[in-house]
């Protein structure tokens, strides 16, 4: 694939995955991504020959691994565990707060809307918070609960953002924080 269609490829992509985000998999149709990405509907079925499905999980993955990297970077820079989370909540609540608190979790809503009709999508939605909880696992290491832990903190990290978005507000955030502190000290 050539530059240009390298380009148009991403450009499908990052409108897909803002529009996913805020809107979810049903409040997302090709129009709007073709729209916000000014590609034209041609190249949509060239890139994507799976369809809305294929472009979706590709937005999916992609949006996994740039939050996971990021919660990587803060692990590395955090002295415990308690700390990590504290800082993982802090910087998804920056994301969440700057969007006007549309963007919350990437994958939370295509996984409540399809996981039930979607084989595909519900298996890239479970690879996805499959890597997230395998990166708070291995910063839990050592502890004979560090399995049941990490499910604990990504769940409670998930609910948190729920709220805080559902209440556009930091302090579902800054309690699930505390709690978590508290959990892990």
């Amino acid at each position: 694939m050539g530059q240009k269609g390298t380009e148009t490829r991403k450009r499908l992509l990052d409108a897909t995955q803002d529009l996913v985000e805020t809107g979810g998999y049903f409040g997302t149709g090709l129009n709007q991504v073709i729209g916000r990405s000014g590609a034209p509907r041609g190249s949509l079925y060239f890139h994507f020959p799976g369809g809305k499905d294929q472009l979706v999980g590709e937005s999916l993955r992609r949006s996994g691994r740039v939050i996971g990297e990021e919660l990587a970077e803060l692990a590395e820079s955090a002295s415990s565990a308690a700390q990590f989370a504290a800082a993982a909540l802090r910087h998804l609540g920056d994301r969440l707060e700057e969007s006007g608190w549309h963007k919350g979790c990437p994958v939370a809503t295509v996984a409540l809307e399809t996981a039930a009709t979607s084989d595909a999508l519900q298996q890239i939605c479970a690879e996805v918070y499959g890597s997230w909880e395998a990166a708070l696992r291995e910063r839990l290491a050592g502890r004979p609960d560090a399995g049941d832990l990490a499910v604990t903190v990504l769940a409670l990290i998930e609910g948190a953002l729920l709220l805080a978005r559902a209440h556009r507000s930091r302090e579902p955030l800054d309690r699930v924080a505390r709690q978590i502190g508290a959990l892990l000290d």
